[in-house]
């Protein structure tokens, strides 16, 4: 009995839900668990539902010692629902969406050529072929005196 309940809560509970706001990343694998989740429709969507199944889920375990941990925890999972429903939350699948892909700018398809950092063109060191023109010019001129 208790094995059910588990794969019950586990089937539930393993895809994320659509964030209101930011992004929302999809777990490894949960496209199969959504479909089947969406396929209640109403009845797992809503918190209140998921508050009262997890409440319903734990009574009957806690009277085994072995599983008043995780009835506990369910208890928990059931005030956290229950708190969500009361904000007006509900679950929402994420779904593939197609990717749209934006025009890459020129830059981008052009790697740097040169490794970081880069200093102005006119700064950069000339090939050491030459040692008297390999070195840097310094604008500020530097003399024993000062």
């Amino acid at each position: 009995k208790t094995s059910a309940a588990g794969v019950f809560v586990c089937l539930l509970e393993y895809p994320r839900g659509k964030r209101a706001k930011g992004t929302s990343v999809e777990r490894t694998g949960q496209y199969c668990f959504t479909v089947c989740v969406k396929a209640f429709g109403p009845l797992t969507r809503n918190y209140y539902v998921r508050a009262f199944l997890h409440a319903a889920i734990c009574v009957p375990g806690g009277f085994m010692l072995a599983t008043v941990l995780g009835c506990v925890c369910l208890g928990i999972a059931s005030l956290i629902y229950l708190a969500a429903a009361i904000r007006g939350e509900h679950w929402e699948p994420i779904l593939p969406r197609k990717e749209v892909r934006k025009p890459v700018a020129e830059s981008i398809k052009n790697p740097p050529q040169n490794p970081p950092p880069r200093p102005p063109p006119e700064m950069r060191r000339k090939q050491a072929k030459d040692l008297e023109s390999a070195a840097y010019d310094n604008p500020i001129s530097v003399t024993a005196d000062e």
